[in-house]
């Protein structure tokens, strides 16, 4: 969920700490212990589940954002102050760090060959070419990481948006969007769309998570307010127009 809340800051910041503590530990645990049974499945349901699960618990205090794309296109789209953002973002990259942290810990007591080989294929980390899933090349993950943040944005700016008739479902939606583009993206570039979570990974994977990583910063930013600040005009009116005309339909009977 995005929208403006009345909590205070501390409150705000305290709930996207944690938030974006579920979301990434979700994606890295999954993606470490679990994704040898489960498949790339496994890792979008864990995404989607973990977004869809802290936005119906920090949604109504923070917005639910656990994301500085989501923040940054947020207030590009006039939704939040931009005094926020920094605050915001640096509450999700401490969030996300202790996340990875965690898991890194947790894999310390594993196997000396499984512990070297999930640093080694960079700890759930992104990356391009040969450390693509797939194999895909920059240009390839540059598009798919755009794209899909810019998409992301668009669902959660309108399922929230003022007057939206489906704001209850806001967190569903989002989250299903998520799993989606992991399906989508996880062959490609093992999904970003969330410069915290890359950031968060990268720090434990090998050297080469470090040397991808301004990808997975730029490009889903770069989505991100493209998105934020084409919604208005794209949809915003259609938005503010369809309370009024629901209201004047109920008039008319």
């Amino acid at each position: 969920m995005a929208e403006i809340t009345p909590a205070p800051l501390t409150s705000r910041l305290i709930a996207e700490a944690i938030g974006t503590f579920i979301l990434v530990g979700a994606v890295v645990g999954t993606a470490i212990f679990a994704s040898g049974n489960t498949g790339y499945l496994g890792i979008a349901i864990a995404a989607g589940l973990a977004v869809l699960v802290s936005a119906y618990a920090f949604g109504s205090i923070s917005g639910g954002h656990f994301n500085p794309a989501v923040t940054l296109g947020v207030a590009a789209s006039g939704r939040m102050l931009w005094r926020d953002v920094l605050p915001y973002i640096a509450a999700q990259l401490v969030g996300a760090i202790l996340a990875s942290t965690v898991f890194w810990v947790i894999d310390l007591g594993a196997p000396k060959a499984f512990y070297t080989k999930s640093i080694a294929n960079g700890f759930a980390s992104n990356g391009y070419g040969a450390h693509s899933p797939g194999g895909f090349d920059l240009a390839s993950v540059i598009v798919v990481e755009f794209v899909l943040t810019a998409v992301f944005l668009y669902v959660i700016l309108s399922v929230t948006a003022p007057g939206s008739t489906t704001a209850g479902f806001a967190p569903l939606a989002i989250g299903l969007t998520l799993t989606v583009i992991h399906l989508i993206s996880i062959p490609v570039s093992g999904t970003s769309v969330n410069p915290a979570r890359s950031i968060a990974t990268a720090i434990y994977g090998a050297d080469w998570a470090r040397a991808d990583l301004w990808v997975f910063i730029v490009v889903p930013i770069a989505g991100g307010l493209l998105a934020g600040f084409t919604w208005k005009y794209l949809f915003g009116r259609a938005q503010l127009a369809a309370p009024a005309a629901t209201a004047a339909a109920t008039t008319k009977k």
